[in-house]
């Protein structure tokens, strides 16, 4: 942006420096030119070549790799209690983490041994979360906090939701365990932030699937390979957070510390944490979500809660049931991001609001934790403070509603709902299909490579080179690219709505302040959350999982593209303005050009974001990669194919990843 900026200015100065302009234009024509001469020279050899060379591979058929892995899996069972490596390292470690889990749900959730209720029941919990909500943030959260979970029970999903949070705090807990000191040890050390940034980029890359079938080969299936699994997934944002905190501080700041001969602890803990609080405790924020995302996730490999109801009610279709489950997981995230994002201002906002009570917070607050106890003590003590009261008639209406809703739409609806997923299908997402699955592999990798080589440089196709060769390694490359196919397709519409919303918004103030809000809280559901309303509309198909992946995509890339189009010199827009220049002028030749780098970052984000919906979309008929996955979870003779689709998703989010980052620099240099 700043080049831009100075290329816009320096003609004003001198009238000589316009050549760069233009070059840098016939540069980008070039690069147009040459993908849209790759992709003619694909065309015309598939027209050639078409069905030949195409490695497909029947559903039930494995390959050489698919049977090591399922001897790997055999062996590895076999010798689980024998082996020194297991027995010492893999099952102390899920001993360890299997034991906090069960210690956290006998807590809140699940009975325990001589009780026929948890040690807290559901009035204690209430009590519990209202007075940490209050305490952290202010009433209005804390009132948030008490109807939220206070629904969960009328729902008549006590248990499960309970089961959900404790394995998320447990998760969490673990993770924060570990990522917070490597996060300080990143802000501090630049040797160790470089060795770290990358492995942090690879594990934000990979979508949620691909934690679950390696860990359940070390620890197993069961609450705590989806708690280890969880850990590990939700653990980057802190890490990578709290590096950001730790560097932001002002070097000032930390000079008059070491000159007022601070040692290297102290100023640690009495400056840089101090002064990096706020920032941290969105860290936290990040992490939580991430983990309520996976612990949903992780219900594929048993891990109990809501999100096994949901699995379980979206394999059987049945829409009510996890229409209600769904909306108890979007309350709890919800309950929980508005918590951790109060605690992070709370300071601020307390200091800004002259409230007469802020005088009296000690008092209250320790008023306000006698009563909590009681309530704790009411609930350890009495069974109708512990059993959520009522049979969850809330929950049953709600399902109910959804059921018919969804009959409803399907006998009403179904004309217009299937004539718009035919015209995407037939006019977009087969003709796309059959080019990549019916080309010859080394076709389909030769292109792939020359594109990312065009795009994103060098670096970028040799990434790409070596992510088609173990594709082709993995066995599954005709289902790696029926995946590729629909995330094509879904990211290409998820752009579309994000230059023409964030163009909107960027332009808009007010379309920001009221667009915004929503996108935000888009942001904060599960992926599991999307796919029910659309499986209610469209049936268990492929197309349920695209436009899934392109609803929960499009918030990231829409506020990227809006970000990048009000970073756009005001003065540039106004030099536009003043030559005459239409709104349409304005938008296509000049806001736009000056965002490439942000529309770059918006398909970058909404790549992956998408290929990791698509790849879930395999629980609702998407087939592809993510059946491959769920049936190595389900049928044992299939574990090794599920591994290596497993793999094939993270070589694709890699290439994804590569070649669109690097194309990102390359536009904002």
């Amino acid at each position: 942006m700043t080049v831009a900026v100075r290329k816009t200015e320096e003609p004003e100065r001198t009238g000589t420096e316009e050549s760069p302009a233009p070059a840098r234009r016939a540069r980008t024509v070039s690069r147009s030119v040459v993908v849209a001469a790759i992709l003619l020279v694909w065309l015309v050899l598939f027209a050639v070549l078409r069905g030949k060379q195409t490695l497909s591979l029947a559903a039930a058929d494995l390959t050489d790799l698919h049977r090591w892995f399922n001897d790997v899996n055999d062996s590895i069972g076999a010798n689980r209690n024998s082996n020194p490596l297991f027995l010492y390292f893999f099952n102390e470690i899920r001993l360890v983490i299997d034991t906090l889990v069960t210690f956290v749900q006998e807590l809140i959730s699940q009975p325990t041994p001589g009780r026929p209720v948890p040690q807290i029941g559901w009035l204690g919990v209430v009590g519990i979360a209202g007075y940490v909500s209050w305490a952290v943030g202010n009433w209005r959260v804390a009132l948030l906090a008490v109807a939220g979970f206070t629904f969960l029970g009328l729902q008549g999903l006590w248990q499960e939701s309970m089961d959900t949070l404790a394995l998320t705090l447990s998760a969490v807990l673990v993770a924060l365990l570990f990522a917070l000191p490597l996060g300080v040890w990143a802000g501090l050390s630049d040797r160790f932030n470089r060795i770290v940034t990358p492995f942090l980029d690879f594990m934000q890359t990979m979508p949620t699937f691909v934690y679950l079938a390696p860990l359940t080969l070390f620890f197993l299936i069961g609450p705590a390979s989806a708690t280890i699994a969880t850990a590990i997934y939700a653990a980057p944002p802190a890490i990578r957070i709290t590096a950001h905190a730790i560097r932001s501080v002002p070097e000032t700041t930390v000079e008059a510390a070491d000159s007022m001969g601070a040692t290297r602890r102290q100023a640690l803990l009495k400056v840089l944490l101090p002064m990096s609080k706020r920032t941290v405790v969105m860290g936290v924020n990040q992490t939580i979500m991430a983990a309520l995302a996976m612990v949903t996730i992780a219900a594929l490999i048993d891990a109990p809660g809501l999100g096994k109801t949901v699995v379980q009610a979206l394999q059987s279709l049945d829409v009510g049931t996890a229409f209600n489950a769904g909306l108890a997981i979007v309350v709890m995230a919800i309950v929980l991001d508005r918590v951790t994002t109060a605690a992070s201002g709370r300071a601020e906002t307390a200091r800004g609001s002259g409230s007469p009570f802020l005088k009296w917070r000690r008092q209250l607050l320790a008023a306000g934790g006698v009563a909590a106890a009681v309530l704790v003590y009411l609930s350890h003590t009495y069974v109708w403070a512990a059993e959520f009261p009522g049979e969850g008639s809330v929950g049953s209406s709600i399902s109910r509603t959804t059921t018919d809703v969804t009959t409803w739409a399907q006998d009403n609806l179904a004309g217009l709902t299937n004539a718009f997923r035919d015209v995407l299908t037939n006019g977009l997402l087969n003709p796309f299909q059959t080019l990549l699955t019916d080309s010859p592999w080394w076709l389909v990798g030769a292109a792939l490579v020359a594109v990312g080589t065009v795009l994103g440089g060098w670096r970028a196709g040799a990434t790409a080179a070596v992510c088609v060769g173990l594709l082709v390694g993995t066995g599954v490359w005709s289902d790696a690219m029926t995946t590729l196919a629909s995330t094509a397709v879904a990211t290409v519409l998820v752009m579309l709505l994000g230059v023409v919303l964030g163009v909107w918004m960027g332009r808009s103030a007010l379309v920001d302040r009221l667009l915004r809000p929503s996108l935000d809280a888009a942001q904060v559901m599960p992926p599991f959350v999307y796919l029910v309303p659309f499986l209610a509309l469209f049936g268990a198909t492929r197309f349920t999982a695209i436009v899934a992946a392109i609803v929960y995509a499009a918030p990231v890339a829409i506020k990227i593209v809006a970000d990048g189009v009000r970073a756009v010199p005001e003065t540039t827009v106004e030099a536009a303005t003043s030559t005459g220049c239409s709104t349409w002028q304005l938008i296509t030749k000049v806001q736009l050009p000056m965002s490439r780098g942000a529309l770059t970052l918006a398909t970058n984000q909404g790549l992956i974001y998408v290929l990791s919906m698509v790849v879930v979309g395999g629980l609702v008929g998407a087939g592809a990669l993510g059946y491959d996955v769920v049936a190595g979870f389900s049928q044992g003779q299939l574990y090794g194919k599920g591994l290596a689709a497993g793999l094939a998703i993270v070589l694709l989010g890699v290439m994804f990843d590569r070649i669109t980052q690097a194309a990102a620099r390359r536009a904002g240099a």
